[in-house]
């Protein structure tokens, strides 16, 4: 209980510290994966990873022979950022970011190969003992509801479909959806009231809960951004991390 209250107060003050958290979508086809999201300060960072010949590869599509691990891409080079900052994933005192692990397998396969990871470097990983550090959050094929207690190293991307008793809240890290379950918008001009208030109401539902609200899928331009934004979006899905930062902080 504690952890969970110290996570949820980080929550409120990252959240009123700044304009727009950022969701930096497939991050791994970038150009430069990892660093530009780091640089650009994003607050969610996303791999969609598969397991291949007993490894942790990420590969949006069924990875071919000698696809990028997940360890080489975004772990070590995580740790590396700690140990130069001195338990800090930055120099910025404030900054620090959850690595969204988009899971494509089967997580029962996958979750014990993430975790033996994750303890190489536990320090950089391990929020319950240091505020900073990195927050794991599983996302796509997730694990059935009740094991989610089965990884306290972890956090949970939940669904609005899903009911949550508070126990299980305490490992949710944020809710997520896709805005084409509530909208066609096309990103240009005004979004219908129609459709506003589809969003407002599960945007309201999560945040009776104290949880940050992602949707996928929405029109990746300046116009949308802002105006879900001011509907009460958290979280913005962008693949254009760099322009998506200069609209909105």
């Amino acid at each position: 209980m504690r952890y969970y209250l110290l996570s949820t107060l980080l929550w409120f003050t990252l959240s009123n510290s700044l304009a727009q958290k950022i969701h930096a979508h497939n991050d791994y086809e970038k150009p430069r994966p990892l660093l530009t999201a780091y640089e650009q300060r994003a607050d969610y960072i996303e791999a969609d990873v598969w397991l291949q010949n007993g490894k942790l590869v990420v590969s949006h599509e069924q990875p071919k022979a000698g696809a990028p691990t997940l360890d080489s891409l975004y772990l070590k080079p995580i740790a590396a950022f700690f140990k130069q900052y001195k338990d800090r994933p930055s120099q910025e005192r404030d900054y620090t970011f959850s690595l969204v692990v988009d899971i494509k397998d089967n997580p029962t396969d996958v979750l014990p190969k993430l975790l033996a990871l994750l303890q190489e470097n536990l320090p950089s990983f391990n929020r319950a003992a240091n505020l900073r550090a990195i927050q794991v959050v599983i996302s796509g094929n997730r694990p059935k509801i009740p094991v989610y207690f089965d990884y306290p190293l972890l956090q949970f991307d939940g669904r609005p479909s899903e009911v949550y008793d508070e126990e299980t809240l305490q490992h949710i890290a944020l809710i997520s959806d896709n805005f084409r379950l509530y909208s066609q918008w096309n990103g240009e001009g005004e979004m219908s009231d129609v459709d506003k208030e589809k969003l407002k109401r599960v945007i309201k539902r999560a945040h009776s809960d104290k949880k940050p609200i992602r949707f996928w899928g929405i029109p990746d331009t300046p116009n949308a951004w802002k105006q879900l934004k001011k509907l009460g979006v958290d979280v913005l899905n962008t693949d254009k991390v760099v322009e998506c930062v200069e609209a909105m902080r």
